[in-house]
């Protein structure tokens, strides 16, 4: 099989990794790829937004499936031109897309559908927000709208920091993704990340993790687009996984469908495991990042006929996939700075060496000097990922990895993996 990979991040990288040990493939391309990714991939200068880019590099590698990483690409209406093309595609229409691209969006599809979720508002202006507050108790939950890079979320424990979030986003901070804000009930509970594949009809579950969302250890500092990852989560014991599936995930596909825009690809369903069952925090239509990393590593099952089978609506012909028991591990590595304004161009070292004992980098904002050096270009600089016989030890590979790796502008947290290390 010939195949085109769209994205560039570390979650675009896990999965090149993946589909290149596929036996079924002999060809893999990635657009726009990024340095580390060289290794599996042919590497192509095709933004992941470039439909008709992507479409024209498609069929001039006959490419035999493309799959979609990142969401943006969703968004753009790839999959729709792909379908239009003849070309099997491993991603939502744009249309399905809006479960991610419009949390308003999200949230009246939760009310038409009956999915459990957190109560709501959606806001136009500014001072209309500010009014909605009266309806909630802090910690206040601000949300941008559309597409922020997984950065457009505001926890505020108080009324002046939920007002300024407010005033942030129609001013301009998350762009075009802030000109509407939705106004959330903040759920207690602990938090996960489950996975579901669909083929427009047949629906199956795909793996779950844990991320930590804050930028510090401790939990604190501003949300990201996700600081570290592992997976299995104790926190989906198998009453809890059976709730999401019948109160969440078959719901959704049923009522996208329902809508009019049957879905294909991945569905990331964020969620609050709370006191009366799970509640739906967010939809995402891709894998997630770092999840991804996580969920690859663990994957024992060929990643490609999944795809596949999602691309051409043959999934009730696959099996469920297979996992290893060993727990897996990512802790990003991130430029000084993020989630605000990274420090950019830093110097990376040492990822020729022999970090550490089953522990894998993925590059998720990286770039190749001409001088051959290797340089930070972007927020998540670096996934540094490891298994083990436990999640101790894998927590103990990665950050040994880490600590090999020579990035001076870079940091990342020393505590993932907390909440089931304490358990």
């Amino acid at each position: 099989m010939n195949i085109l990979l769209v994205g560039s991040g570390g979650r675009e990288h896990a999965l090149a990794w993946k589909i290149a040990a596929s036996p079924l493939v002999t060809r893999l391309v990635a657009a726009p790829g990024n340095p580390g990714m060289a290794a599996q991939a042919e590497l192509r200068a095709v933004s992941a937004t470039d439909v008709d880019g992507l479409v024209a590099l498609a069929r001039e590698i006959a490419a035999d499936l493309v799959v979609i990483g990142p969401e943006s690409a969703v968004d753009a209406g790839l999959g729709d031109a792909l379908e239009a093309a003849g070309i099997p595609c491993f991603g939502p229409s744009a249309a399905a897309g809006q479960l991610e691209s419009s949390k308003a969006f999200t949230k009246a599809f939760c009310d038409r559908h009956g999915l459990p979720t957190s109560a709501y508002a959606v806001c136009e202006s500014a001072d209309e927000a500010k009014a909605a507050l009266d309806r909630f108790e802090a910690p206040y939950v601000i949300k941008a709208d559309g597409l922020a890079a997984g950065k457009g979320v505001v926890i505020a424990h108080e009324r002046a920091e939920a007002e300024a979030a407010i005033d942030d986003a129609f001013g301009g901070r998350f762009g075009a993704a802030g000109a509407r804000v939705v106004l959330e009930e903040f759920l207690d509970g602990e938090i996960g990340s489950l996975f579901a594949l669909c083929d427009g009809e047949t629906s199956m579950l795909f793996g779950w993790a844990q991320d930590h969302k804050r930028a510090f250890d401790g939990e604190q500092g501003p949300n990201t687009g996700g600081m570290g990852a592992y997976s299995p989560a104790p926190v989906f014991t198998p009453e809890l996984v059976e709730q999401i599936r019948t109160r969440l995930v078959e719901p959704a596909f049923a009522g996208i469908a329902a809508d009019g825009s049957p879905y294909r690809g991945v569905l990331f369903v964020e969620l609050m495991a709370t006191r009366t069952g799970p509640k739906l925090v967010e939809f995402n239509v891709r894998f997630g990042d770092p999840e991804c990393q996580v969920l690859m590593l663990r994957l024992e099952s060929d990643l490609v006929p999944y795809l596949q089978a999602c691309a051409k609506g043959t999934l009730h012909e696959m099996p469920a996939p297979k996992w290893r028991d060993e727990p897996a591990v990512c802790v990003v590595l991130a430029a000084k700075g993020y989630p605000g304004t990274p420090v950019a161009g830093g110097v990376i070292r040492g990822l020729d060496s022999d970090l550490a004992e089953a522990a894998v980098v993925f590059h998720a904002g990286t770039r190749r000097e001409a001088d051959g050096s290797l340089r930070a270009a972007g927020g998540r600089v670096l996934n540094v990922c490891a298994r083990g016989p436990d999640l101790k030890t894998a927590l103990d590979r990665a950050y040994a990895a880490v600590d090999k790796i020579d990035f001076p502008d870079g940091f990342c947290r020393r505590d993932i993996g907390w909440r089931a290390l304490a358990r």
